[in-house]
């Protein structure tokens, strides 16, 4: 009986393994570092996605301009924050402008990915936004950056 489960657990930690050297790798090459302003993706960057500024990059050309207050997007942006456990490493607030840099984590490797948000006030009832999205190490990032920046805009779009 020890003998089967001595296997098991030698065979449990052999299967975990790779999993866990890539966050060991993870946890030493990707340290958190605050971003105060917003990015651009650099022009053969596969690991980056970016909606806005005359910058679009990866995306569809969609507007920018939505037609809702600062309050209902700033709201509907911390739901997004909330529901996809993300770590906000940054948040700059005025009248007319919000910025945002927080930390989104893919599903399974764990990889951090850094997001960017900045919303800018046009009237009472309209905001221009900028999205951007890009992983932290990597060459590539599998189609998730611009997903990612997708379901940003339906929801504060919506």
């Amino acid at each position: 009986m020890n003998t089967t489960i001595s296997k098991a657990v030698l065979l449990a930690i052999l299967l975990a393994s790779p999993w866990l050297m890539v966050q060991a790798w993870i946890f030493i090459a990707a340290q958190d570092e605050t971003i105060s302003s917003m990015e651009t993706c650099p022009d053969t960057s596969a690991n980056c996605a970016h909606l806005g500024g005359d910058a679009n990059y990866r995306m569809d050309a969609q507007s920018t301009t939505i037609e809702r207050s600062m309050d209902a997007v700033r709201i509907d942006l911390s739901k997004y924050v909330s529901e996809y456990d993300c770590e906000i490493l940054e948040e700059e607030i005025s009248e007319s402008t919000y910025f945002v840099h927080f930390v989104e984590h893919t599903s399974f490797w764990q990889f951090p990915d850094d997001v960017l948000v900045m919303i800018e006030v046009i009237d009472e009832e309209s905001v221009e936004i900028e999205l951007h999205s890009e992983s932290r190490i990597g060459l590539g990032d599998m189609g998730i950056n611009p997903e990612r920046l997708e379901r940003i805009y339906n929801q504060l779009a919506a």
